[in-house]
């Protein structure tokens, strides 16, 4: 059963290398990951995600606002769920798409990390959406247990959509 999903990208970062993965991609990805994961979610007609490319300096600031680390890193997430959902009406529910969040990717920090272990910038960029949108869903590594646990999840993902 499909997820409807939509995913709203926003590319701010001028890439010398053109990402050839198209919005309709992205929302066939992420509604096969709904499929996948099953979240306990509120029923609702569909689900909105934010995807944003961009650079260092930008995610830099955000990682200093957000989470007091004055330093680039390769994703964010914002999980917009992080309040009772019970509070919203079925019929918002039933007429609205339900927002999930916003996932943003350093391109600069992906490039270093797929060179880093010999693999495309494509595939670096759904692996950090994917930990993005387990984030988004509620999962965390606060241990190495959980690590290891959303690191297979991720793995899964990824075959999923025919990424090895």
């Amino acid at each position: 059963m499909s997820v409807p999903i939509e995913v709203y990208l926003e590319d701010i970062y001028p890439l010398s290398t053109p990402i050839e993965i198209t919005v309709e991609t992205w929302n066939d990805w992420f509604e096969s990951w709904m499929v996948i994961l099953q979240p306990e979610l509120p029923t609702a007609m569909g689900y909105e995600v934010g995807l944003r490319l961009t650079d260092d300096r930008e995610i830099q600031s955000l990682n200093a606002q957000y989470r007091q680390q004055d330093k680039p890193t390769d994703v964010l997430s914002f999980a917009a769920l992080e309040v009772e959902t019970n509070a919203l009406p079925e019929d918002y529910l039933a007429s609205e798409p339900l927002y999930l969040g916003d996932i943003i990717i350093s391109i600069d920090t992906a490039k270093r990390q797929a060179k880093e272990r010999e693999h495309s910038l494509e595939w670096e960029i759904v692996w950090l959406a994917s930990h993005g949108f387990l984030h988004l869903l509620g999962w965390d590594h606060l241990d190495e247990a959980s690590l290891t646990e959303m690191l297979s999840q991720q793995e899964t993902l990824l075959e999923s959509i025919g990424l090895r």
